[in-house]
Order: structure tokens, then sequence, then C-alpha cells
């Protein structure tokens, strides 16, 4: 693939990005009106398996997609996710690769939780570590728009 091709991915993935950041966001003040609780009604259950859905979403988009075709944009090919993140904190891509690490552990807690009476701290790390993802989409998106990578 080449360097043009890589740019219409970027874009691409860029959009879908966008958008699940935005339902996630909508979610996310959902969910903090309603608050966290050690107990949920069923409405209010729905609302956080959807926020954590979405951020799984938007963290495995991030991850898996945008940042794996900026790597292959600077011709960088980290091996192991710590590796990757390492190398976006070391590039200003990301401002901190332990809180990029910390979110992806969170993305796998969310995606293999199966007892019911966890979730209540799955939701409370979610709360957490909502904003520094969002601060990383929001750099990685400073630095493709420095090197005019999406148009």
């Amino acid at each position: 693939m080449n360097t043009g091709n890589y740019q219409l991915e970027l874009k691409n993935d860029k959009n879908l990005l966008l958008t699940s950041v935005e339902s996630m966001e909508l979610s996310f003040e959902k969910c903090f009106k309603i608050g966290l609780k050690n107990k949920y009604n069923f409405e209010e259950q729905e609302s956080f398996d959807s926020l954590s859905s979405k951020f799984a979403r938007v963290s495995d988009i991030y991850t898996q997609k945008i940042l794996k075709t900026i790597f292959m944009l600077l011709r960088e090919n980290p091996q192991s996710f710590i590796d990757k993140a390492n190398l976006a904190e070391k590039l200003s891509i990301i401002p901190s690769a332990e809180n990029l690490i910390a979110i992806r552990d969170l993305r796998n807690e969310i995606v293999h939780e199966y007892i019911i009476e966890e979730l209540p701290d799955i939701y409370k790390e979610i709360f957490s570590q909502y904003r520094n993802l969002i601060d990383s989409i929001k750099a990685t998106e400073s630095f493709v728009n420095e090197r005019g990578w999406v148009k």
C-alpha cells in the first residue's frame, strides 16, 4: 500500500472514529447524570452497558486502526502494544503511554467481564479513563493535521 492509500484509510478511519466518539460522548453525558452507584435499575444498567460498549469500540478504532495507520505512514513497526504506546508518546502522538496502556487494559476488561457484581467498578474506571481517551484522540488529531495527512 502506498502513502496515498494509507492517507485515505486514515481519513476513513478518522471519520468512523469521530462518529463513534460523538455517540460515546452522548452516552457519557447520560451516565454522568445518572451517577456512579453500587446498584443500578434496568434502564440505568442499559445506559452504562451502552457506554461501556462505546468506550471499547472507540478505543479499538483508535488503537487498532488510527494508530496502526499512523505507524505505517511513519514507516515504524512497533511489535507489542506497549512498544506502540511508548513510541506514540515519544513522537508526541499521545500525551501518555501509561494512560493509553490503561485504556487498553480497561477495554480488555470491558469485553471479557462476565461477573455482574464487578460492573460498577468497570463503570468507575470508564469515568476515570474517559478524559484520557478523549485527550489522546485530540493529540493524535493534531499530530495528523500538522502533517497534512487528512484533508
